[in-house]
């Protein structure tokens, strides 16, 4: 009667693991922007974000590839008629060590930031102290840049 009970738990044991590991684990891999000039936002995502840019695994000449994360990246594709305007809420945020530094950045490059309300050059502070700025990159999609630790 014991084995068959203890054989019966490690089973219903073995039943509960597998159903467990059977749930599809769900992450995120790459956000994808469709632009109007590859060169140019390739350009804005490596040399003003900062992006470290990963292999183009396609070779057709119409993508770029830009680590944003442990396993993500932004996928820069090219063919998109024309720029569009977009809502600030939709948009991408970064975080950077230093806001002061990166506006620095942007100020150098000539690149527009506002706050949240749209106050030209203005840093808007959240009520738990991060500062945040937005903009936008060359095709119109905004930015969001904190300095948020996590």
């Amino acid at each position: 009667m014991r084995k068959t009970l203890f054989s019966l738990i490690l089973l219903g044991i073995s039943i509960c693991t597998m159903a467990q590991d059977n749930t599809p684990r769900i992450q995120l891999n790459h956000i994808a922007l469709y632009v109007t000039n590859l060169q140019q936002s390739a350009s804005f995502y490596r040399d003003v974000m900062g992006l470290d840019t990963l292999p183009e695994p396609f070779k057709l000449g119409k993508h770029a590839w830009f680590k944003i994360g442990p396993a993500m990246a932004l996928h820069v594709i090219a063919g998109a008629p024309a720029k569009k305007e977009y809502y600030k809420n939709n948009h991408i945020c970064f975080s950077v060590s230093s806001i002061d530094q990166f506006i620095g950045k942007l100020t150098q490059r000539g690149i527009v930031y506002e706050d949240v309300n749209g106050k030209t050059g203005a840093v808007t502070t959240r009520v738990d102290g991060v500062h945040q700025i937005w903009f936008r990159d060359p095709d119109g999609y905004w930015i969001e840049v904190n300095d948020a630790k996590e």
